[in-house]
């Protein structure tokens, strides 16, 4: 089958390609199509036009570094699949995303599953640091743990699927929490009281929400032995497409004599593949994308 799209140039300056959607890894450059990616660079600089009038051709030809009939071309393709919108007649004619994109986009979101989403990368979390991983979904204020990385060691924690993890005093449970706007928190707070799981449990509120103000800074909370003695849990909250909360997940491991700087660097680890799995279902896209 004849390519037409070998040596795919870059994009041009101004574009708003590299700047979009998180791509995955570079393909092999024979298999890219240079028609595909004019019409996917299209788009992105239509969505980065905002709401408004919209484009015109020559505003889209200029941003997206091609030429005017070829940007006209490309609008009338993606114009007759429902992908880019017009209105208006010859020179007053402007361009907009079209809203099949976002029966599209309902799709995709439909097709993706956190479970299947994080499971890869929890299994990679796990080979890194040694330690148990799981992804949990927030139902009625707490964590349910929805799945689950076990470290081929003979060391086995209590750590059961389906179980709900308290808000106030698990890594995964504060990650949660700390995602939720204040007052919604602080509610959810007061009908779970803070009850006392060991020495190190904290049960006044103050000091709660002053922790996880600390655990939205540093994108990741602790939970040093403040739910079971000798057992350590560090947890980051999951977003969607939507940058609403959607899960989180999380590493548990025996706390033993680990020193305080090992803790900052597992939970950059685990901060970091909560934010790749995020960047999967959608977050940090550009808005209309």
């Amino acid at each position: 089958m004849q390519n037409s799209g070998a040596n795919v140039p870059d994009s041009s300056p101004g574009s708003t390609l590299d700047d979009g959607l998180a791509r995955g890894p570079e393909p092999d450059p024979k298999y890219l199509v240079k028609t595909v990616a004019r019409a996917a660079e299209v788009l992105e600089v239509l969505a980065a036009g905002g709401p408004g009038a919209g484009l015109s051709v020559t505003e889209v030809a200029q941003r997206a570094g091609v030429s005017k009939s070829a940007a006209f071309g490309l609008l009338q393709t993606l114009r007759h699949y429902g992908l880019v919108a017009d209105e208006g007649e010859g020179m007053n004619r402007r361009y907009r995303l079209g809203m099949a994109l976002a029966r599209l986009g309902d799709r995709a979101q439909a097709q993706i599953s956190l479970r299947d989403v994080a499971r890869p990368l929890l299994v990679e979390l796990t080979a890194a640091t040694g330690m148990a991983s799981r992804v949990a979904i927030p139902q009625e204020g707490q964590a349910v743990i929805i799945d689950q990385v076990d470290t081929r060691s003979g060391l086995r924690l209590d750590l059961r699927m389906g179980a709900r993890e308290l808000p106030h005093c698990t890594g995964i449970g504060k990650a949660l929490l700390a995602a939720m706007p204040e007052p919604q928190a602080r509610e959810l707070v007061a009908r779970t009281g803070l009850p006392r799981r060991t020495s190190r449990t904290i049960t006044d509120e103050a000091t709660l929400f002053q922790h996880l103000a600390d655990v939205r800074a540093t994108g990741y909370a602790l939970d040093d032995e403040e739910d079971a003695d000798g057992i350590f849990c560090i947890g980051s909250v999951v977003r969607d497409h939507r940058g609403d909360c959607a899960g989180a997940i999380s590493i548990t491991g025996l706390k033993l004599d680990l020193p305080g700087w090992r803790f900052r660097e597992l939970g950059l680890q685990v901060r970091d593949v909560a934010d790749h799995i995020s960047r999967s279902l959608g977050f940090g896209a550009p808005a209309g994308a």
